[in-house]
């Protein structure tokens, strides 16, 4: 995978978002379980999973970071997407977050982890960030222990507008 590939790592290869990934991105955030905890809307329609691949695509354009589409490099198996998003809750501050959202096939097999890591990796060796910050929905206890095995610092709860929940929020230095 070239031009667009962002990291590797043992299982898995992040890519920029492509307007003809429509597909793949119904596939996940079409997908109730995988929107419960990240949009209060739930299942998102057709029209709303394109916004937000288009959301995604701008993302990048606009900051140079996006939560790229994951595939399983050994068979190219869609995966879900995970990598980074500006920070907004530090105005004036150059702040990334990471984050990771998997097709329901892809749970507990260690991808999010794994993504996680490829995607700090990416934060600290190409963006030369000294910090990174992640949160999740409060009643998503597998996310927090991913964000606690990366070693992670919990340092609040954060207003998060699509859940309209305040979110616990960590940050790691690299």
């Amino acid at each position: 995978m070239t031009g667009t590939e962002k990291f590797r790592t043992e299982r898995l290869v992040a890519r920029s978002w492509r307007i003809e990934d429509l597909l793949l991105a119904l596939e996940l955030w079409g997908d109730p379980a995988v929107t419960a905890l990240i949009d209060a809307r739930g299942k998102l329609t057709a029209e709303q999973v394109e916004e937000r691949l288009h959301a995604e695509i701008e993302r990048e354009r606009s900051s140079g970071v996006q939560y790229w589409a994951l595939f399983d490099h050994r068979n190219g198996d869609f995966v879900g997407c995970g990598g980074l998003r500006p920070w907004i809750y530090t105005p004036g501050e150059r702040n990334f977050e990471v984050g990771f959202h998997l097709v329901k096939r892809s749970w507990g097999k260690g991808l999010a982890t794994e993504a996680a890591r490829g995607a700090l990796d990416y934060a600290w060796q190409k963006l030369r960030l000294s910090k990174v910050y992640a949160g999740h929905h409060p009643d998503n206890r597998a996310s927090q222990r991913i964000l606690e095995k990366l070693g992670f610092e919990f340092v609040g709860d954060v207003f998060y507008e699509p859940t309209g929940l305040m979110h616990p929020s960590y940050c790691k230095t690299a």
